[in-house]
């Protein structure tokens, strides 16, 4: 044990709260259950009877935090640095660390507890459990985080990885109602029945010692998604909400960023690895767009155009091409540069410049996914300029990426 003092404070924390509550149900209160159904394809469904002793102790936790065991848990914790990530994690815009702390340390302790106890019947043990996971997760020597959200739209058949602990796995049975038992009611429709909805969008990072911030998880995964939709052409879709978890603790639960939680129409497709090798590189190029405001334009009109109907998609379309490739000269000259990339001779050359007039969604996704993959798209412009002129081609390989 590393923090008697902590483990003693916070013991009395949950001795308090289980007294609350028992006093609660002895007055008539019940203790909701849960009848779960987890199905998968193959396999038979499978039942599950719980306790929802989690839905029950946050919908009570507010009315318990002015009570003197929890404000003495709290100060004490506030006087471990380790603990500033979980509350950080929290605080959001009202930058109120005590509660962020109780938020994200004790009452996860409580809930660990009560579902080791199977409800509000006191047992040392699950305490004592609930307490070494969170020592080791305090005072390790570093944290493992993760977020997972479900992923819709495509399949995958195996581990799919896109770079910086970002991948698309297949979802394991289960596995998000065992750490969230909430989870069931926030999972996209038929999620883990049909074959485009088996997957999981995750990031996993370990973090040093010391670390106070939680990776950017809605940002991350939303770049990943955008990646995915403009590599496969695919209706995918992320969330609605992503769950994240500390040192294999349940961390929070948060929304997705809306452009990715929203899937355009299309028809489902498979990540295959050459085109996940695509989306890899494209999400760490989605970076270089941050510095390059009209290529940023560019993107964003085109994945809000995946979700418009005519004749906003066709303006939205109009202004994305000019943003990658007008520089100030119109969408006539994008189009003939656009028509210089993605052409291999005159005459294919020739049917993009008249396609690019009145672009369509997937003819402008190949070629942004051609702009993304250059190294400068200034360079780009040029050298496709000079290609109008007669010079040489921009490189093969961009265009058949784009493919």
């Amino acid at each position: 044990m590393r923090a008697p003092h902590l483990h003693d404070t916070l013991q009395r924390f949950c001795l308090g709260a289980f007294a609350v509550f028992v006093r609660e149900l002895d007055e008539g209160t019940d203790l909701p259950f849960s009848f779960e159904e987890h199905g998968s394809i193959g396999r038979p469904t499978l039942y599950e009877y719980r306790p929802l002793v989690r839905g029950f102790v946050e919908a009570r936790a507010d009315r318990l935090f002015e009570r003197l065991d929890i404000q003495d848990a709290i100060s004490d914790l506030q006087r471990e640095p380790a603990a500033r990530i979980f509350a950080h994690a929290h605080e959001g815009s009202v930058k109120d660390e005590r509660r962020a702390l109780y938020r994200s340390v004790l009452v996860p302790l409580l809930v660990k507890t009560a579902e080791g106890c199977g409800g509000f019947d006191w047992d040392d043990t699950a305490f004592a459990r609930a307490y070494e996971e969170l020592e080791g997760s305090l005072f390790g020597d570093g944290h493992s985080y993760a977020a997972v959200a479900p992923l819709v739209g495509l399949s995958v058949g195996q581990q799919i990885e896109l770079g910086d602990g970002i991948r698309v796995r297949v979802a394991a049975t289960g596995e998000l109602a065992a750490m969230w038992p909430e989870a069931s009611g926030l999972l996209p429709r038929d999620f883990g029945r049909e074959v485009d909805r088996l997957a999981v969008l995750e990031l996993e990072r370990s973090l040093p010692a010391g670390t106070a911030e939680a990776p950017d998880a809605p940002g991350e995964l939303a770049d990943a998604v955008t990646a995915i939709r403009l590599a496969t052409s695919a209706p995918v879709a992320a969330g609605p909400v992503l769950f994240e978890r500390l040192d294999w603790r349940p961390l929070g639960i948060r929304p997705v960023l809306p452009i990715a939680a929203t899937a355009p129409p299309g028809e489902p497709t498979r990540l295959d690895p050459f085109r996940a090798s695509v989306a890899s590189d494209l999400r760490v190029r989605l970076g270089v767009a941050d510095d390059d405001a009209r290529l940023g334009d560019a993107l964003d009109r085109w994945e809000l155009a995946l979700f418009q109907p005519e004749p906003f998609r066709a303006e939205q379309l109009r202004h994305a091409l000019e943003a990658a490739l007008g520089e100030g000269d119109g969408v006539w000259a994008a189009a003939m540069r656009g028509a210089a990339l993605l052409g291999a001779t005159a005459d294919e050359r020739s049917l993009l410049a008249e396609r690019l007039r009145e672009p369509d969604c997937e003819l402008l996704r190949r070629l942004l996914v051609a702009v993304l993959l250059s190294d400068d798209r200034r360079e780009l412009i040029r050298e496709l300029d000079e290609t109008l002129l007669g010079g040489a081609a921009p490189a093969r390989d961009l265009q058949q990426r784009a493919s």
